[in-house]
């Protein structure tokens, strides 16, 4: 079985816009004032998403737009946890999770005994956050709330426009498979849900991967194929539909991909980090770095799985276009058409890659 994974990488391009905000603005001369989530690079400020609130957005698009049923929250105390159930909850599988809990087991004289039993699962899905290509300063800007009787409130908040880059992978393999090896992360369900999944059509498989100590691979019990392949699909296509953001209220943004990349892959490394580079004194251009995605079909051209897709929105890097085209000249693997389709075409292909 081959260790495939999705990896993915997309472009924002979004206007007057607070996507993700920090708390209050301390260097603000009004009381209300909130500020948007900014880091320094090399000196220069940037403006981002967190990885949390992109992860967010996409659960949330999944709910809205798969009808994924989604695994109920429990709080207890200063803790939350989902239900751990991935046999049950795509998201609980999809996502990962961490929960203590408590299992009543038997043993061989017939007493029953609570005992603890911790499972965590690593999320398949992992992504970067969303960060501005270029440095950006964000403006402040002034409203009030004056539709009260007397002095009208005033507030502030940061917006900015902005290219935005973030990347993902998904692991195939990982989806729909679940391992109880004795180690953080990896003990995935109870006793009793195991057993539960083993009768509701679920297998138990070797793991290709990982032995135990007397030297026999460990195992994994399998969903079936056609729920792993669905689950698999829906996550990459609602990247078509996602939205979010704070302040959607006033600076409403579309949060949906304007330029997608999209390939499988052999390794776990994401080969495509260096698409797009900043030009200018301040970094406050940036272009397609075409040379830069030449250079990673050469270098990493045996751990591409099938034809990498690549889709651009019309008005999005229009000028770039010959050099796209040259580029799928250049290499067969390379497929160039409009974002949704090019998404649609890589879950075609993804069908084929699912075992």
């Amino acid at each position: 079985m081959a260790n495939l994974k999705t990896q993915g990488f997309i472009l924002l391009d979004v206007d007057v816009v607070a996507l993700n905000n920090a708390g209050k603005n301390e260097r603000s001369n009004f009381d209300n004032a909130v500020a948007t989530k900014q880091i320094f690079k090399n000196g220069r400020k940037y403006v981002y998403v967190s990885g949390q609130a992109w992860r967010y957005w996409w659960r949330e698009s999944l709910q809205k737009n798969m009808n994924w049923v989604m695994s109920p929250i429990s709080r207890e105390s200063k803790i939350a946890y989902t239900d751990a159930n991935p046999i049950e909850y795509p998201d609980d599988d999809v996502f990962g999770y961490m929960r203590a809990a408590t299992e009543k087991v038997t043993d061989d004289k017939g007493k029953t005994k609570s005992t603890n039993m911790t499972v965590t699962r690593i999320s398949p899905l992992k992504n970067s956050a969303i960060i501005s290509v270029t440095s950006v300063n964000p403006a402040e800007n002034w409203s009030s709330m004056s539709r009260q009787e007397g002095d009208a409130v005033p507030y502030s908040k940061q917006e900015y426009c902005a290219i935005m880059k973030g990347m993902f992978s998904l692991d195939l393999n990982m989806v729909g498979a679940f391992s109880n090896y004795n180690k953080t992360g990896y003990v995935n369900l109870s006793e009793q849900l195991k057993k539960e999944a083993l009768g509701k059509g679920c297998k138990e498989t070797e793991d290709p991967y990982v032995k135990n100590s007397d030297g026999k691979p460990a195992k994994l019990i399998q969903l079936p194929k056609e729920i792993r392949e669905k689950r698999i699909l829906e996550t990459i296509s609602a990247l078509k539909y996602i939205s979010g953001g704070a302040m959607q209220t006033n600076n409403m943004g579309d949060v949906t991909p304007k330029f997608i990349i999209l390939a499988t892959t052999k390794t776990g490394n994401h080969p495509f980090s260096g698409v797009v580079k900043t030009s200018g004194d301040k970094d406050e251009q940036f272009e397609l770095n075409i040379a830069g995605i030449r250079e990673i079909i050469k270098d990493y051209q045996e751990t591409f799985v099938g034809k990498i897709f690549i889709g651009t929105r019309s008005g999005f890097f229009e000028d770039y276009q010959s050099e796209l085209k040259s580029l799928k000249d250049e290499f067969d693997m390379i497929e160039i058409s409009p974002v949704n389709e090019a998404i649609d075409k890589y879950c075609e292909q993804l069908k084929k890659q699912v075992e």
